[in-house]
């Protein structure tokens, strides 16, 4: 295979909006603060965890204690309160018959792989890169070099399937090719402004992807 697709998670393959949401009202209730309206935590999604709580009104200092609650809570709930997207599935067992498949998330890579293996799609991935694994996640395209470090060099071209602006960025910094797709949290109008490879999930994307 001479392809590599690499895949964002959250609103790209999997719906975890109600783990996420609810592990960040239990953060936030653990230090007693208020928990900020769902809308803007859904606005920050996509984000590592130690950038959206000093977005959400976090201090600086305080922010690894609301990440430690954070995972606390999420590791016991997130494989109930997730789910595929659909067509997900279809769309990461059509791309494994066209090329070498990698995750690149923002997540922490242990619940990732978890998230994944239970839903039985782990044996697809050749690599998963999480926010643990990085220095600078995405937008920065460490995250990208890390994966293609561990799959083969020989490929002919590389794909960034993702649901966000910074997925498509981080792409772009990695001169390789990005696909955003609309089933997650960014709006069709704002991956516009990021890519003119736009389409409606996963599956639309790896078909695209499929016939070139």
């Amino acid at each position: 295979m001479k392809k590599i697709i690499l895949f964002d998670l959250d609103g790209t393959l999997i719906d975890s909006t109600e783990a996420i949401l609810e592990s960040f009202a239990v953060a936030f209730k653990t230090f007693g603060q208020a928990v900020p309206e769902a809308k803007r935590i859904e606005a920050e999604i996509g984000h590592p965890l130690d950038v959206m709580f000093p977005t959400l009104g976090v201090a600086k200092e305080e922010v690894d204690a609301y990440v430690q609650a954070y995972k606390m809570h999420y590791r016991k709930i997130s494989c109930a309160k997730t789910v595929l997207l659909p067509e997900a599935r279809e769309a990461v067992a059509l791309a494994s018959k066209h090329a070498i498949l990698g995750v690149v998330t923002t997540k922490t890579a242990k619940y990732s792989v978890e998230l994944l293996e239970h839903m039985g799609l782990m044996p697809y991935f050749a690599v998963l890169i999480g926010r643990e694994d990085v220095t600078h996640p995405k937008p920065d395209p460490e995250p990208i070099y890390k994966a293609l470090a561990k799959l083969p060099s020989d490929a002919s071209c590389v794909w960034m399937v993702g649901d966000t602006c910074m997925d498509m960025l981080a792409a772009k910094s990695a001169h390789i090719a990005g696909v955003g797709v609309s089933c997650g949290y960014a709006s069709p109008e704002k991956l516009r402004e990021c890519t003119d490879n736009l389409y409606h999930n996963a599956l639309s994307a790896v078909q695209y992807i499929a016939k070139l």
